[in-house]
């Protein structure tokens, strides 16, 4: 059984997480963190209490973090102390910040990905796959939409499918960003000729599909070596 620490259960992925968790008989939820200050702290979700104190990291085999990228980078110092395997699925990291999570990844194991949803990783495959047989005939753009909470724009996902789309094109691919409403999240690729227009397309019903994936990986990395790690790897194969 793995022993589990969910970091920013304040958030509705957090929380979700934690619940899947509960439910699921690999894991021993033993750590549900929250920023101090956050009403959420001392609580229970799921008959679990709330703690504020990152130090219980080191009672635990596998981290997820849904955070944001400043809490993140908190959160990683203790990861690193206690040298936990680490599931990130937070967004919206500067370049500097991206540098310390590769750095942190020489260290200890962590899966790093903009999106955890299964369908998803599976449409990077796809999306490349189908730029390379439409070839140059075709434009290519990327829409993208999410809840208006959502702070980064365009999202981790569609930055994501940019870069694969790129490293086949050798082309920048435009992406457009809707913050609106409630919506979970929305991609669309299209591919658009002078007689037919292609259009690839995953829509997230519900959160689950991010927190089933993060759960996946965390049963997948817990026992790996340090390294810097994908949805891809979890699911036997590389972009």
């Amino acid at each position: 059984m793995i022993k589990l620490g969910v970091l920013g259960v304040g958030g509705r992925m957090g929380r979700r997480i934690v619940e899947l968790a509960r439910a699921d008989k690999d894991f021993e939820v033993m750590l549900a963190l929250e920023k101090r200050g956050h009403p959420i702290v001392g609580k229970e979700i799921d008959a679990i209490k709330v703690s504020s104190g990152a130090d219980g990291i080191f009672l635990i085999d596998a981290v997820i973090d849904f955070t944001i990228p400043e809490a993140t980078m908190d959160n990683l110092n203790y990861v690193l102390k206690y040298k936990k395997p680490l599931v990130l699925g937070t967004t919206g990291f500067s370049d500097e910040q991206l540098n310390k999570i590769k750095e942190a990844a020489e260290k200890i194991p962590i899966v790093f990905s903009p999106n955890m949803s299964i369908g998803v990783n599976l449409l990077f495959g796809l999306v490349a796959d189908a730029a390379k047989k439409l070839g140059p005939a075709y434009d290519i753009e990327i829409t993208e939409a999410h809840h208006k909470a959502k702070k980064d724009a365009p999202s981790g996902t569609a930055k994501k499918f940019g870069q694969v789309l790129a490293n086949v094109t050798g082309k920048n691919i435009p992406v457009h960003a809707i913050r609106a409403g409630d919506i979970i999240g929305d991609h669309t690729i299209i591919y658009a000729g002078n007689q037919e227009r292609i259009e690839i397309k995953h829509q997230a019903h519900s959160r689950d599909v991010f927190a089933i994936g993060a759960l996946k990986a965390a049963k997948w990395v817990a026992k790996k070596e340090p390294g810097l790690y994908s949805m891809q790897d979890v699911l036997g194969g590389t972009i």
